[in-house]
Parts: structure tokens; C-alpha cells; sequence
């Protein structure tokens, strides 16, 4: 196996646990929404598909330095899907427990909620993100990676708002209070699930340019 191969064979998984790991956040979304535990039971047995995918990464990655000892762009290549593996596993992570909220709580949340605390925004923001970080990923593209940072801050201002809006929303009617904590809980996911794609734009910069920018100051 030559290095062109095993480049290639990296990138495929790389994609492919893009693919899988949103698809599992779609999922997520679905099963929270319309309270469906038969979706949500499928996202945490598909879970097990998204760790299979990220031990096969480490050990290509593995492979690959031990059969070549990459330098330059193959290293950074290596470095950037180890990274972007273990940032996806994360969110498939919370995918996963979003979804255990479903099987676990016979609580379905007020349509209501949902409208006030910008639920779908947020759903629709990582949706875009994930599109973002995708083509980045598939067509080496630097400016589109970037466009994820101000769509994450989209994610800050929604999550930082959710505490005073549920504040208001529990003094007009106590009896929504154990809906709003765990909706509350799944926007804090959702939150995090920004960050980790954020995470994910940096290192397809790093990869391409050879450019660390988690560390730059904030314009």
C-alpha cells in the first residue's frame, strides 16, 4: 500500500464519520422533538458504528506512521483526522444522550418551549455548521471552514439567553419546570456541539494551511 492509498483511505473514514455523526445529530433532534423513543433507541445502538469508525481511524493512523513516517502534509493529515475523530466522537456523544433523555423520560416538552428558546435555530445553525465543515473537509476549503465561527457564536448568545427565558417561562407556570431543565440541559449539548465543530474548522485550517488559529487572539 502506497502513501497515496493510505491518504486516501484516511480522508474516506474522515468523511464517512462526518456523515455518521451527523446523521446521528438529525436523529437526536427528531426523537427529542416529536418524543420518539423508537429513533432514539436507534441513534444509541448506532453509537456503537461511531466508536467502531473511530478505533479503525486510530489505527490507520497508526499504520500510517509506522509504514511511511509521514512528514509535512501526510503528518498533519494524520494529526488533523485523529483530532477531528475524537472531536466527532463527542458529538455523538451527546447525539447519544439527547436521545436517552427520550427513552428514559416519559415527559414530552411543550411545542411552546421549543418556539421561545430557539430550539430549531440552534438545530438549524449546527446543521449549516456541519455542511461548513464538511465541503472544508471534502474540497480543502479554508474559507468555508471559517464560517463556522460566527455561526457558533449564533449557538453562545442562544444558550447564554435560555437562563433568563426559562427564568420567565417557569414564573408564568410551574407545572413546565422539570421540561424546561431538560431542555435547558439538551441546549447546553447543542452549545457544546458548536464548540467541538469550531474545533473541527481549526484543525481542517491546520491541515491545509499549516495554521493554528484556536490560539489567536479574538478580533
Amino acid at each position: 500500500m502506497n502513501t497515496k492509498i493510505q491518504r486516501d483511505s484516511l480522508n474516506q473514514s474522515g468523511y464517512e464519520m462526518l456523515i455518521l455523526c451527523k446523521s446521528q445529530l438529525d436523529k437526536a433532534k427528531e426523537a427529542f422533538l416529536n418524543h420518539d423513543s423508537d429513533l432514539a433507541e436507534e441513534v444509541m445502538h448506532t453509537e456503537n458504528r461511531v466508536n467502531a469508525l473511530g478505533l479503525k481511524i486510530e489505527k490507520d493512523c497508526i499504520r500510517f506512521i509506522a509504514l511511511f513516517t509521514p512528514v509535512a502534509k501526510d503528518l498533519r493529515l494524520i494529526m488533523t483526522v485523529l483530532k477531528i475523530s475524537s472531536d466527532l466522537e463527542r458529538i455523538a456523544d451527546h447525539a447519544y444522550n439527547i436521545s436517552r433523555y427520550v427513552v428514559d423520560e416519559e415527559l414530552q416538552i411543550k411545542p411552546h418551549l421549543f418556539e421561545v428558546l430557539d430550539f430549531e435555530k440552534m438545530y438549524e445553525t449546527i446543521d449549516s455548521m456541519f455542511d461548513h465543515i464538511t465541503f472544508a473537509y471534502t474540497e480543502k476549503d479554508v474559507k468555508t471552514a471559517r464560517k463556522v465561527f460566527k455561526k457558533d457564536k449564533i449557538l453562545d448568545k442562544i444558550n447564554y439567553k435560555s437562563i433568563q427565558v426559562i427564568e420567565t417561562e417557569i414564573k408564568k407556570d410551574t407545572a413546565i419546570i422539570k421540561q424546561a431543565l431538560l431542555l435547558s440541559s439538551v441546549i447546553k449539548k447543542l452549545e457544546r456541539v458548536g464548540d467541538l465543530i469550531k474545533n473541527i474548522a481549526e484543525d481542517i485550517i491546520f491541515y491545509i494551511d499549516a495554521e493554528v488559529v484556536k490560539h489567536q487572539k479574538k478580533k
